[in-house]
């Protein structure tokens, strides 16, 4: 190892500036290694490892000296993570262990003290979730679990709940995800190929509404049938529209 204290300055400022690079990077292959889920809804154990990585990282950027010493740590809690998690998955005893089991929280009028006890939840605090989630009226609940990730979910009462086509003996049209066809002024050829369309019908699309070329648009989203809802570059140009595209 070399003594980094009588290092030039910017040699000094470049050697920290590497090892900062050099720990993002392993933050970022260790997230992707272990999953969605470290950026998502968090268990407890996901919470601990994150902290505990994220600490590792930050003390990684600023050793000099012996830098393999953190980013080894690092590269540990993020294996270790992942094998707990690979376990999990394999094991229900595992799973139950590691993430905790739901709790209801309510069920058909009764609130269960002792659940919001072990869920570390106060009345004052499941009100506030009750609220967050749209329900003011605990008589219109029939469930509320506290999920192992800290959510509540809730199953409202069938009186109380919100009625479908299929109460109404309705059957409306199937929606479908919208794809982006412009983006910041821009066709997107690979979604244009997967939807089966040509640059020529997005112009057509368009054109009918008023734009000249792509470059007007921010951004054009298809609904999967005759529908192009299109947002201009220049918010003062006028508000999207929908408008049926030309066959």
């Amino acid at each position: 190892m070399f003594d980094v204290q009588n290092l030039p300055l910017w040699q000094s400022v470049s050697l920290t500036g590497l090892t900062t690079l050099l720990s993002i990077l392993a933050l970022f292959l260790l997230t992707k290694l272990m999953g969605a889920k470290q950026v998502s809804q968090m268990t407890m154990f996901d919470y601990v490892v994150g902290i505990t990585i994220g600490s590792s990282a930050a003390e990684l950027a600023t050793e000099l000296e012996e830098p393999h010493k953190p980013l080894t740590a690092i590269i540990l809690y993020g294996l270790i993570a992942l094998g707990i998690s690979i376990l999990s998955c394999k094991s229900l005893k595992a799973r139950a262990f590691m993430q905790g089991k739901p709790l209801i929280l309510l069920q058909d009028g009764v609130i269960y003290r002792d659940n919001l006890k072990k869920a570390r939840l106060d009345l004052n605090e499941f009100l506030t979730y009750c609220r967050i989630g749209g329900w003011f009226d605990l008589s219109q609940l029939q469930t509320a679990v506290f999920e192992h990730n800290g959510t509540v979910s809730f199953l409202p009462r069938e009186t109380d709940r919100p009625a479908t086509p299929n109460d109404l003996n309705l059957e409306p049209k199937q929606s479908w995800l919208q794809t982006p066809f412009v983006m910041d002024g821009k066709l997107l050829a690979g979604n244009l190929r997967q939807a089966g369309k040509e640059d020529a019908w997005v112009h057509r699309a368009l054109l009918r509404q008023g734009y000249r070329d792509e470059k007007e648009v921010f951004l054009a989203l298809w609904d999967g049938r005759e529908t192009l809802t299109v947002f201009p570059m220049d918010p003062k140009k006028r508000t999207a529209e929908q408008t049926r595209t030309p066959e």
